[in-house]
């Protein structure tokens, strides 16, 4: 009740403003007024009444600026050259309000989950892991099973199945005599894998259905109580199942419980914009804070992986559902429809891997874009039975989401209407703008720090998903004109860069650039030149101003860094022994990664006794016994205090990774150190000058790469130029011509 009245209070107070009529100046000291009372609540972040009361007092300067925009802004009717584009404008700012109503009501009040309880071995059900496959290599693959193989549960009742897609019998028996080749080899590799770290191997008839279908032909060959699904490139730590199985022992209705999805490398825009592991990822406010927000509700959904389902759930929908191709979502919306519950678990249990290269990204971007609007228009989450109110606005706030690549080029371009054309689509002057634009902005953007600060830093979120919008926009249209037609494709995973180029898909960042700053140019000489210029032409060069610098850090993100690591680190601390000449050291292990490790010697150094080449023995123990693996030094760092050595791991073979797994994946708490400490507030001052600077140095950096490109183009072209030099690998018309090392695709 002490926190209903205030909300009561303030909501019927914002109701009354929104219908007063008063003065430019009231209207200026009423927001901030409101302003003020906001920062005030803000500085008491755990107090619920008065982050109730910052919500309440936000949508009253939301609703004001919308009333205002109704009702004094939009261009005559009877002017449809300002008209259509300025209600096109208008109808994208009230998405946003629409999606902010929506997102303050997830947020509201995230729920942070107690432990599973800790059940006995007697009393634990049985568990089938999947971990579906389509054409990852076998060291990817046999990393994550024997992860997942090493998970600390009784192991009569644990049973990890592979999931082959890229060995089925369509595959081995196509027409393409070397793709059927390839296709048996690998068959026959990873049935010997999967035999090796007693994984059991299935592989169907033929790939209908995509991931959807391999998860069902999996639930018809096991019979596990609870279903894990794991994709290819993701490890589980060895707690995975005791920190969420016993969640199900609690409530009989529950049929899912999901947990974060961590990731080792950076993502495109993190790898070219350098901010991975000092920026938190772009999917971390997701995992942080929206999933949380969705658990209070009884919403939260299936990702596709780290997660445990109930078999007895599945079998009321016949499995995962297939009809749209984010079968993760639509199965956990069929499900909420028929009254199960589901769980969230804020803490990173597995490890896994994103696209590395802006085509792979986009691609996967288009599925999820394209997946969740097909359920928006065929499954129509909003209207189906069987769900509370609360979970239609958080499924229809999910899927409604992906249309933000319409708004986000609308206001991309709505500026350029008004600097080369006059047309008037926003009727305001600039003390109007001032008293309701500007204000609603600060509170906007206030908001977004209050809530997401911790996992979101200014003008990121405008970054990514211009980025995106390019790219989406004719996929979202697709789907708005055919809903059945986008069809499954997977994400490559694991690939390498051999040389920092740009990316295939850079052209039309820098069109628009270009288009941007002719735009601002343009702007400044109408302002200077015109005998009377108008105040709108202010605020709308000052808009495009900030549009070109999002659309200038974005052409970083396009500039595609070298990246020459294939397999991601993990720093540890665990303590081995090191065998050299016939002698044991004590060493501790600083990082690993699938292809090698780095350690330091605490006893006994011997630092000139080992260099590039030695060969020597890393000795750890699992469940009380040891495991060796032959290694290859391949670095030595000397400092005056301490020296740092680096092996690679000598065999690829499989009890190389179930030891790698041990070393990598036995603790969670690398994981969630590492998760904890990039999750930190960046003000809203601050972050935006840091994204100046991002924009500044990072627009020099992708013309340096242009002009580079540019120069390579021509001397290959030149008639004198030597027989020996080639044309660039890269061009800007053709993903293909990503110069990449592919170790595989996932499902994700």
């Amino acid at each position: 009740m002490c926190v209903a009245l205030p909300a009561i209070f303030a909501g019927l107070l914002g109701v009354f403003l929104l219908w007063l009529p008063i003065s430019l100046q009231a209207q200026l000291v009423l927001s901030l007024a409101i302003l003020g009372l906001m920062l005030l609540f803000m500085m008491r972040p755990q107090n619920k009444t008065f982050r109730l009361m910052t919500f309440v007092f936000s949508a009253v300067l939301a609703l004001r600026y919308a009333f205002w925009r109704t009702t004094e802004t939009l261009p005559d009717i009877h002017e449809p050259l300002n008209f259509i584009p300025g209600i096109i404008l208008y109808a994208a700012e009230m998405y946003c309000l629409v999606m902010l109503a929506i997102n303050f009501f997830i947020v509201a009040d995230p729920l942070q989950r107690k432990p599973a309880p800790r059940l006995q071995d007697s009393e634990k059900p049985t568990v089938d892991v999947f971990v579906p496959s389509y054409n990852e290599s076998a060291d990817l693959l046999a990393l994550t099973l024997a992860a997942a193989k090493s998970m600390n549960y009784p192991a009569d009742k644990l049973t990890v199945y592979l999931l082959d897609d890229g060995g089925t019998d369509a595959k081995c028996n196509q027409s393409d005599p070397r793709a059927a080749i390839a296709a048996r080899r690998r068959r026959d590799e990873l049935q010997g894998l999967a035999a090796a770290l007693g994984v059991r191997y299935h592989a169907r008839a033929e790939n209908s259905h995509a991931k959807a279908g391999n998860l069902n032909a999996g639930l018809g060959i096991s019979s596990g109580e609870l279903v894990v699904v794991f994709d290819a490139d993701h490890a589980p730590v060895r707690e995975f199942l005791n920190e969420t199985v016993g969640y199900f022992a609690e409530d009989e209705k529950l049929f899912l419980v999901q947990t974060p999805h961590y990731f080792l490398n950076p993502d495109p825009l993190e790898k070219n914009l350098q901010t991975f592991g000092k920026m938190p990822s772009e999917n971390e406010m997701f995992y942080s804070v929206v999933q949380r927000g969705l658990d209070k509700w009884n919403a939260s959904f299936f990702c596709g992986s780290a997660a445990v389902l109930r078999r007895k759930a599945l079998k009321e929908t016949d499995g995962f559902s297939g009809q749209s191709i984010t079968e993760d979502c639509e199965s956990a919306l069929a499900l909420h429809c028929r009254g199960w519950h589901s769980l969230y678990v804020d803490k990173p249990l597995i490890a896994g891997l994103q696209p590395e290269t802006l085509v792979s990204f986009i691609g996967q971007r288009v599925r999820w874009a394209q997946g969740m609007l097909q359920i928006l228009t065929l499954n129509r989450p909003f209207l189906q039975r069987g769900l509370t109110t609360a979970q239609r606005i958080c499924y229809a706030g999910t899927n409604l989401f992906w249309l933000f690549p319409l708004t986000r080029l609308t206001f991309m371009f709505s500026p350029l209407l008004y600097i080369f054309f006059s047309l008037q689509i926003f009727e305001a002057n600039i003390t109007e703008f001032v008293c309701y634009s500007v204000t609603y902005l600060i509170s906007s953007f206030a908001m977004q720090s209050y809530l997401f600060g911790r996992v979101r830093w200014p003008w990121v979120s405008e970054l990514y998903e211009y980025v995106q919008s390019v790219m989406l926009f004719g996929a979202i249209l697709s789907v708005v004109r055919n809903p059945r037609k986008p069809t499954f494709n997977v994400t490559s995973k694991g690939q390498t860069l051999d040389e920092s180029k740009l990316s295939p898909l850079a052209r039309p960042y820098f069109l628009i650039f270009f288009l941007l700053f002719a735009a601002t140019c343009y702007a400044i000489w109408r302002y200077t030149t015109e005998a009377m210029p108008s105040e709108l032409l202010l605020i709308v060069a000052g808009w495009n101003i900030i549009n070109m610098g999002v659309a200038g850090a974005a052409l970083g993100s396009v500039s595609e860094r070298r990246e020459r690591r294939r397999n991601q680190r993990l720093n540890v601390r665990r303590h081995a022994i090191l065998h050299l000449g016939g002698t044991g050291y004590a060493v501790i292990i600083g990082d690993v990664s699938s292809g090698g490790l780095a350690l330091q010697f605490i006893d006994g150094k011997p630092v000139d006794g080992i260099d590039k080449g030695h060969e020597a023995v890393i000795e750890v123990r699992r469940h009380g016994r040891s495991m060796e693996v032959p290694l290859i030094c391949r670095s030595v760092i000397r400092r005056p205090d301490e020296t740092n050595f680096g092996f690679a791991f000598a065999e690829r073979t499989p009890e190389t990774f179930v030891a790698i797994a041990e070393m990598m994946y036995c603790d969670q708490q690398p994981l969630q150190d590492r998760w904890n400490r990039v999750q930190k507030h960046k003000g809203f001052f601050i972050g935006t000058i840091r994204f100046a600077l991002w924009t500044m140095t990072e627009t020099l950096r992708a013309f340096s790469c242009a002009l580079r490109l540019v120069r390579e183009t021509t001397e290959v072209s030149h008639p004198d130029a030597p027989m020996a030099i080639h044309a660039p690998t890269m061009r800007l018309d053709t993903p293909a011509a990503v110069s990449a090392t592919q170790r595989g695709t996932a499902y994700a």
